[in-house]
């Protein structure tokens, strides 16, 4: 009897285990064919909320943020490793500054695709809120809200705004790494060093705006986080 009770047991929670990776299989597909409001209503038909899932992706957008941040200042302390080279072995110095470029570039776009899905999931949350405010049927609770739904929409902008702002600040110091990364390759000598040392101020200046970009986002991201979670 115990075995049969088991055995049924078993079933069920292999049962319960398909269902669960048949719908994230399905929610997956959802995103990727662009239904973002048919994708969050299915995680939420399992007790996944768009709140939590917000929450979340800023976690997450912000770890990837401080990993980008160390991998910038990495590549510049390579670009710098490399302008000053002093001896032979110099397409050991190229290659090693051209891994810091492609990893800062996979960097960027990690960090992209993670605003993006902050972004997405923003959107879905939002309009729900805005939605449900109609469904109050105490005038009271509604105003309370609606003041907090425009204060978290407020936060939120201001925090978006910042992310992108990394974002665009990402790019000429990309831009500047892959020309001097392209140059590098086709030059292989003491002379394209030298020509390397007048592009260090520039990259130093770009990389340094970006850092700070960068904290001022992670600020804003863990005071916000922090505010989601004392209101929730």
């Amino acid at each position: 009897m115990r075995s049969s009770t088991h055995l049924t047991s078993t079933k069920r929670a292999l049962g319960t285990r398909f269902y669960g990776r048949l719908l994230v299989l399905v929610c997956s597909q959802m995103l990727l064919l662009g239904c973002a409001s048919a994708y969050y209503d299915a995680l939420e038909s399992i007790g996944v909320h768009k709140r939590d899932i917000f929450v979340d992706r800023i976690e997450e957008s912000l770890e990837v943020q401080k990993e980008g941040q160390a991998q910038f200042e990495s590549a510049l302390e390579q670009f710098k490793a490399t302008v000053d080279f002093d001896g032979g072995g110099l397409e050991k110095a190229y290659n090693l500054f051209n891994d810091e470029y492609e990893e800062s570039e996979e960097a960027a776009n990690a960090i992209s695709e993670h605003i993006s899905a902050v972004e997405s999931v923003a959107d879905a949350l939002f309009e729900e809120w805005s939605d449900e405010l109609d469904l109050y049927t105490s005038p009271s609770l509604r105003r309370a809200s609606e003041r907090q739904y425009k204060s978290t929409q407020k936060k939120y902008q201001r925090l978006l705004a910042s992310m992108r702002r990394v974002e665009e600040s990402m790019q000429p110091v990309l831009a500047t790494m892959r020309d001097n990364v392209l140059f590098l390759k086709h030059n292989l000598n003491a002379r394209a060093i030298d020509t390397l040392k007048g592009e260090l101020g520039s990259i130093n200046r770009d990389v340094s705006k970006l850092v700070k970009n960068m904290q001022r986002s992670i600020a804003e991201a863990e005071a916000f986080i922090t505010t989601l979670k004392a209101d929730g």
